[in-house]
C-alpha cells in the first residue's frame, strides 16, 4: 500500500511518521502531485496557523489538488480545519470540502487552547471508530473548532459541543491528534488504512 503524507508548512509530521512506523506501514512525505494522486491513502496532518498554511498550499497548487482526490484522505487537527469552508483564524478562506465554518473558542472560565485528553462520542455510522467504544479518550490541541454539522461523525464537549470528527465521501477528518492518542488513535489510523 502506498501512503502519501502531504508535505506543507505545518508541524507534527514526525509523530504521524512514528505512528505509521509503529504499525509497520511505509509512506512518503511529499508535495509532489503525481505521488499524491497515485497513493492508495493520503494523510493531511498539521499543527499551525490557517492563513500561513493555506498560503503555502496555494503556492504549491495543493489547495486545488487535495479537494480533487478520489482515494481515502485522512486530515487531522489543522488539516481538518483547512478542509472546511473558512476559518476565523485570520479570516482565512479554506478548501471547502466540508461546507462548514471554523470558529474560535470563546470562554471566560475554560482555558483556550483546548489542550489534553478529552472524550469523543461517535455519532451515527463512524467507520473509523469501528472496534472502539462509543466514547473514547483522545488528545487535543486547538483554539478553533468546527461546529456540529451534518458531516459530524464524532463530537467532543469543551466550551460547547463541537465536531471531533467529520466525514464526506472519501474525506475523513479528526480535530484531535490520532497519531498521539494511544491505542484509540492507533485503531482509528488502522481503520482508515483498511478502508
Amino acid at each position: 500500500m502506498e501512503i502519501a503524507i502531504i508535505k506543507y508548512n505545518a508541524g507534527n509530521v514526525q509523530s504521524v511518521m512514528y505512528a505509521l512506523d509503529r504499525i509497520g506501514m511505509k509512506y512518503q512525505w511529499t508535495d509532489d502531485e503525481q505521488v499524491i494522486r497515485s497513493a492508495d491513502k493520503v494523510i493531511f496532518p498539521g499543527v499551525g496557523e490557517a492563513s500561513t498554511a493555506m498560503a503555502y498550499l496555494r503556492e504549491k497548487g495543493l489547495d486545488q489538488l487535495i479537494p480533487s482526490l478520489k482515494q481515502p484522505v485522512l486530515a487531522t487537527c489543522i488539516g481538518m480545519q483547512l478542509l472546511c469552508r473558512d476559518s476565523e483564524e485570520n479570516n482565512t478562506t479554506c478548501m471547502g470540502v466540508f461546507d462548514v465554518p471554523v470558529k474560535r473558542f470563546v470562554s471566560s472560565d475554560l482555558k483556550i487552547p483546548h489542550v489534553g485528553w478529552n472524550s469523543i462520542q461517535a455519532q451515527g455510522e463512524n467507520i473509523l471508530m469501528e472496534g472502539l467504544k462509543k466514547e473514547e479518550y483522545v488528545y487535543f490541541v486547538h483554539s478553533f473548532y468546527a461546529p456540529v454539522n451534518p458531516y459530524t461523525t464524532a463530537t467532543c464537549d469543551y466550551v460547547q459541543p463541537f465536531s471531533a470528527m467529520l466525514q464526506k465521501d472519501n474525506f475523513y477528518a479528526a480535530q484531535f491528534h490520532a497519531e498521539i492518542s494511544g491505542m484509540a488513535g492507533q485503531k482509528i489510523i488502522q481503520n482508515f488504512l483498511a478502508l
